[in-house]
């Protein structure tokens, strides 16, 4: 080990490790008292240590089960699969869809309520500030490791009235579940930015405070109206976001060239 602080040396053994394939994704790393008897240090030293690899996002901290050592694939995926107007039918969602095409076990954590619209958000959705709004909240996870937390706000009386007001995950997600009860979306604008974690954002991806997100809103309407916003938020080193347009023939082709499936997943090393 370099010379330097302690807490540095044994991240830099650590780190060494988990590149070295001794760790692999998924692996639990000693608990910060394991680490520090092993060591000979204090338990502090072996938090700091631990807290030096979190930052970098080469392991992240789960309540019931520690520190685990992160996946390192970049996952692309396609963004604009789940509103293509040819889409096959599925049961699934388009993150299982995007998950299992990239041979990761993909899982969430739901939750729903109805809050009043603050500013930002009613401007989104073109509503009066404090009218109410539906909030559908996720978070995703790949093979048990927190992979993004989306938000996706509806004006009420769309949303009880296409039937998402429900107090669980719809299985084929809300965009089919619009389209089926007639409020499907004909046009779609999306923001993209990278910038800094919030302390929040942090707590629910398992990362450092500050670590470098893709924050990618999603407003989509019909003729008549806004229908939904949508925040999805997810580590930018560890996600590449594609756009395909145009038809099938001619994304087939570029599928074809790139040498992946249309619409597939890709992990990247």
């Amino acid at each position: 080990m370099a010379d330097g602080p302690t807490y540095l040396r044994i991240a830099d053994l650590l780190r060494e490790e988990i590149r070295a394939g001794t760790w692999k994704p998924g692996d639990r790393l000693p608990s910060h008292s394991e680490l520090a008897e092993q060591m000979q240090v204090s338990i502090t030293t072996s938090r700091n240590a631990i807290q030096v690899l979190v930052a970098e996002n080469l392991v992240y901290t789960a309540t019931s089960r520690g520190t685990i050592v992160r996946n390192q694939e970049v996952l692309e995926s396609v963004v604009t699969d789940h509103i293509r107007p040819d889409r096959p039918r599925s049961a699934h969602d388009i993150f299982e869809e995007i998950a299992r095409a990239a041979n990761r076990e993909p899982a969430k954590e739901f939750s729903t309520r109805m809050e009043p619209a603050d500013a930002q958000v009613a401007q989104w959705l073109g509503v009066p500030v404090d009218s109410w709004v539906l909030a559908r909240t996720v978070v995703q996870y790949l093979d048990n490791e927190p992979w993004s937390w989306e938000v996706s706000f509806y004006p009420r009386d769309l949303a009880e009235a296409a039937s998402i007001d429900s107090p669980h995950d719809i299985p084929e997600g809300t965009t089919r579940r619009l389209a089926d009860r007639g409020y499907g979306e004909t046009a779609h604008r999306d923001t993209l930015a990278a910038r800094p974690a919030t302390a929040e954002e942090a707590t629910v991806l398992g990362v450092a405070t500050g670590t470098v997100l893709l924050d990618h809103l999603r407003i989509g309407a019909n003729h008549e109206r806004v229908t939904r916003a949508t925040r999805h938020r997810c580590l930018a080193g560890r996600n590449r976001l594609a756009y395909q347009l145009g038809d099938a023939a001619g994304t087939a082709v570029i599928a074809h060239t790139l040498g992946i499936a249309p619409g597939s997943a890709v992990a990247l090393p």
